[in-house]
């Protein structure tokens, strides 16, 4: 691993699409660890969980729902339309981004500024360069971490 671990930290302002009519607005905070260096997380507050959510990528723990997906997801999004599965990021005419978050309960459409996805994106290179997340991984460990 990274000798010392780093995490960046970053809230910001998000629209929640319900319709073409209707939307609310969210805080959201995007957090990336030097010591899980390929992956990105979003943090939803609670009250946006559907009830009986039960998704592998969707970590739920109080008072905070959490996603993980990849880094280069995130950074491919924010130019071209990106993602299989259950995360998928396509920018849009304008500033903004769009995220959809899939679940079997679900879909939830984001709007976020590209500016600030763009920003939380370029402070995690300045913690793990792109290119380098496995520079400093510990093999023995992860492996043991996942067989465990």
């Amino acid at each position: 691993m990274f000798a010392a671990p780093v995490q960046v930290e970053q809230t910001t302002n998000a629209r929640l699409i319900v319709s073409t009519q209707l939307s609310a607005g969210l805080r959201v905070t995007l957090r990336y660890r030097s010591d899980d260096p390929l992956a990105v997380r979003m943090l939803f507050p609670a009250e946006y969980a559907v009830d009986g959510a039960a998704d592998e990528q969707v970590v739920s723990a109080e008072p905070e729902i959490e996603w993980v997906f990849a880094r280069q997801l995130l950074a491919d999004g924010l130019d071209v339309p990106s993602g299989e599965g259950d995360v998928h990021l396509r920018p849009t005419h304008g500033l903004r981004t769009l995220v959809e978050l899939r679940s079997p309960d679900g879909v939830a459409l984001l709007r976020f500024d590209r500016a600030e996805l763009r920003r939380f994106l370029w402070s995690s290179y300045l913690a793990v360069p792109a290119g380098q997340e496995l520079a400093g991984l510990d093999y023995d460990r992860a492996l043991a971490e996942l067989l465990a």
